[in-house]
């Protein structure tokens, strides 16, 4: 394992790449999105003969009763009513995987160029396969999706990375897929739509807005660079591959326990002394939301809404269907706040509880704020970071990245990584906590301890 963590960090160096260049699939991207039909519009439900609204349920779902469905939830925090919302429900757990290899002396992976009916500039760099269960299992009767057999027989190669995370809480309730890296040696037929990549490349490109989709960021965030252990020797061959010694620190010069025992005993002191219920309702027995043809909207502010979707996209399988789609109203904004505390990049990280966490609550990024919440600064972290985004001070990101454009529409969110001084956040709000790369590296290899927002952030990290 220690020659294929130098392996890692070296693609993760290599930015220009030696199979493909970088500039190659940014044409490839773009010829792509010039040459694939895809026309979307917004339809009533009545017009599909697939979808429909069960009013005795009050729930959308399809004749097959697949794929998935959308129900309203309430949510209860120690009996007391928190909110209540349409939520996706989809309890099947996907396949999120990459396959590398090395060629050439280079750690490459195997990249995707997908169209998602949701995104908004159509074709996205994807993982190697990103398939439902549905998909896998050919519940309707469809192709295996392309490279499946190499996960479905992965015991034959070496897995470098195998967990099932969280999707976006805020939508799905109690959504995982299963992220894997694979590393093969076989040769490897490459069909039309896919590229071998450095990661160095793939983080490159991580900087173009709405270019790399969301479930690579989550499944690239998962790479395991803390459960080797380095002599010194090593340690000083692989200090070579990083621009500065704050973040090589981060990752092998510290010591874990102590931040483990501080995040760990404020998560499980929630888990075990709150009382938190969501409970399934008729879409139609939700206060503050109207259901009709159109979809479901709230009466008020909300940060999204229901829309139903006519869609024709060439090139696949099955070419013209209809679907619901989540409608973000808005942009959320998520922020990693770092610094430098002796030697040591620091990253803020605070547990939060949302209505689909499937354990109750999970290590977030400094900021999340979900596009209604935007304008509002309810402590000292987040009225920093508003106040020097807004200066652009000590901003080292800031993207555009798109969400899962398979069941949301058009939903881009801002993602800002931040350095400040450590002093200027000299007393910590309650539920913050300085950690080590080392640390968030460390619980990205167990199920359901960082959420989607700060594993698609940590992604963005340069060497």
């Amino acid at each position: 394992m220690k020659e294929i963590i130098k392996q890692i960090l070296q693609s993760w160096n290599n930015r220009d790449g030696n199979v493909n260049s970088t500039q190659d699939i940014i044409l490839w991207i773009q010829k792509l999105n010039k040459e694939t039909f895809v026309d979307i519009k917004e339809c009533k439900i009545s017009d599909s003969t697939f979808w429909f609204y069960d009013d005795y349920n009050g729930e959308i779902l399809n004749r097959k009763r697949s794929f998935f469905s959308v129900k309203g939830m309430r949510h209860f925090v120690d009996d007391e009513f928190i909110c209540e919302q349409p939520m996706i429900i989809q309890p099947e757990i996907g396949y999120l995987g990459i396959i590398c290899k090395v060629i050439d002396g280079e750690l490459n992976f195997l990249m995707q160029a997908k169209i998602e009916p949701g995104n908004v500039n159509c074709v996205q760099i994807s993982p190697t396969i990103q398939a439902t269960k549905s998909n896998f299992t050919r519940a309707h009767g469809g192709k295996l999706p392309t490279y499946f057999e190499y996960f479905e027989n992965s015991k034959q190669y070496t897995v470098l990375y195998d967990q099932i995370q969280s999707e976006q809480s805020a939508r799905f309730y109690k959504k995982r897929n299963r992220n894997m890296i694979m590393l093969i040696e076989d040769e490897i037929q490459v069909y039309e739509n896919y590229k071998w990549m450095t990661l160095g490349q793939i983080k490159e490109l991580m900087k173009i807005d709405n270019l790399v989709n969301m479930d690579t960021r989550t499944v690239l965030s998962g790479i395991p660079l803390v459960t080797t252990r380095f002599d010194a020797e090593d340690l000083e061959e692989l200090r070579s591959f990083f621009a500065e010694k704050e973040f090589f620190a981060s990752i092998y010069e510290t010591d874990i326990m102590e931040e483990l025992a501080q995040i760990y005993q404020y998560m499980n002191n929630y888990k075990m002394f709150h009382e938190v219920k969501t409970k399934s309702v008729p879409l139609n027995e939700l206060v503050d939301w109207r259901v009709d043809d159109y979809g479901v909207t709230c009466k008020k502010s909300s940060n999204f809404m229901v829309r139903f979707y006519d869609i024709s996209i060439s090139g696949r399988e099955v070419q013209n269907w209809t679907q619901p789609l989540f409608k973000a109203n808005g942009q959320a904004v998520f922020g990693l706040i770092c610094c430098k505390d002796q030697g040591v990049y620091k990253y803020l990280v605070c547990p939060r509880a949302e209505i689909g966490s499937f354990d109750k609550l999970e290590l977030a990024p400094s900021i999340q704020k979900e596009p209604i919440e935007v304008a509002t600064h309810e402590n000292a972290v987040e009225h920093l970071f508003e106040q020097k985004l807004s200066k652009k001070e000590g901003v080292l990101l800031d993207v555009l990245l798109s969400e899962e454009g398979g069941r949301f529409y058009h939903e881009q969110n801002r993602n800002v990584i931040m350095e400040i001084s450590k002093e200027e956040l000299s007393k910590l709000p309650e539920g913050y906590f300085w950690v080590s790369y080392s640390t968030l590296n460390y619980l990205v290899q167990v199920n359901n301890c960082l959420n989607i927002q700060l594993r698609n952030l940590l992604s963005l990290l340069k060497i």
